[in-house]
């Protein structure tokens, strides 16, 4: 029963501090990264927008050790590999302006930013915006000198081709990886037009040339009128568990399943924005009804922390065709989740 008693001793408590004052350790641990000695908070509004907040180190793209950084944040602005609207390019600045992700994940309790050297370090450096073999060439050498360094990757696109090139940087330094792929597309059909570099087929592109175990490789979501164009996946072993599968499978199966597959060797997590429904991220290249929900695609997310997660990326986000600037939004809180899981596979590594 609450009475005078209880009532005198939250005023005793509460009633005579700030909003920068904290009690529970954890609290505690979440407000260091917020409030400013004298209890400032800064404006999220306000300020150079960066990639969750993140501290900006364009600079470490030139330092042989990256400046020492755990995790680097990277925008891969390219768009050439679309093969229906063309838009993503302006996917890193548009996750960039999003306001209040963070700091804390509630559900994993992890506060990444405090727990690892995480960095926005700008976007990939392209010799040309007209050339889509030159701009994958630029790609494959980035992430190849961040990989070898010794940083993990986290990336925002960009269309989807853009995750076979960083999966050849990620492979030199780990050999060919799990993963984990969230989609509406298995991205596993073959080269169109005289190229093998387009968002459909990056991931057969990963598998022909050693980068990607498709026997360590579940795809989600999947759904659409282009199930014809994946027999690759079918026939190299990878699972897929279709959008009608999530409902009637639950995402306690699903988690299960995702751990059997990628089991404890290293995992990059890739998430096209399309796994989602429409409703939920209409702001994509090639949208796909009977989506995903944000809270499955969370419940998943959360639910295969503790996998070996060694990279990332969030793509597909084409915010003009998006005036709530919801998918933006999503693509931000997605590339946190992610951030979260490798800070702690990171801090696994260490224990």
């Amino acid at each position: 029963m609450f009475d005078a008693k209880k009532l005198e001793a939250l005023r005793a408590k509460y009633g005579n501090v700030g909003g920068d004052v904290m009690f529970s350790e954890e609290s505690q641990r979440v407000a260091a990264v917020q409030f400013s000695a004298g209890g400032r908070r800064n404006m999220p509004f306000a300020g150079v927008p960066t990639f969750l907040d993140a501290e900006y180190r364009a600079d470490a793209q030139d330092l042989p050790d990256f400046g020492g950084l755990d995790i680097a944040m990277v925008g891969v602005p390219m768009d050439l590999g679309v093969t229906n609207r063309a838009g993503s390019r302006f996917g890193p600045r548009a996750v960039r302006t999003i306001e209040r992700i963070g700091p804390y994940e509630h559900f994993l309790k992890v506060v990444p930013l405090a727990e690892a050297k995480v960095a926005d370090i700008g976007d990939v450096p392209f010799r040309s915006r007209f050339s889509l073999e030159s701009c994958h060439e630029d790609i494959e050498a980035f992430y190849t000198k961040l990989c070898t360094a010794g940083i993990v990757p986290l990336s925002v696109g960009g269309d989807h081709s853009i995750s076979q090139s960083i999966l050849a940087g990620v492979a030199k330094r780990h050999g060919p990886v799990g993963m984990v792929h969230f989609d509406a597309h298995c991205d596993t059909s073959g080269p169109y037009e005289g190229s093998k570099f387009q968002h459909g087929g990056p991931f057969r592109e990963a598998v022909l040339a050693g980068h990607l175990n498709p026997e360590r490789t579940v795809q989600i979501g999947i759904r659409g009128p282009a199930e014809y164009l994946w027999d690759f996946s079918y026939d190299a072993g990878m699972t897929v568990i279709h959008a009608e599968d999530v409902t009637r499978m639950g995402t306690d199966t699903i988690i299960e399943t995702v751990r059997k597959v990628v089991g404890d060797g290293p995992t990059y997590i890739s998430l096209d924005v399309d796994c989602l429904d429409p409703v939920f991220a209409p702001g994509t290249g090639t949208p796909e009804i009977g989506g995903m929900t944000s809270r499955e695609v969370l419940a998943i997310m959360r639910g295969i922390a503790g996998i070996n997660a060694i990279g990332g990326d969030v793509v597909e986000v084409a915010p003009q065709y998006d005036a709530t600037t919801n998918t933006a939004q999503l693509g931000a809180q997605m590339l946190f989740e992610i951030l979260c899981l490798l800070v702690l596979n990171l801090q696994a590594r260490r224990d």
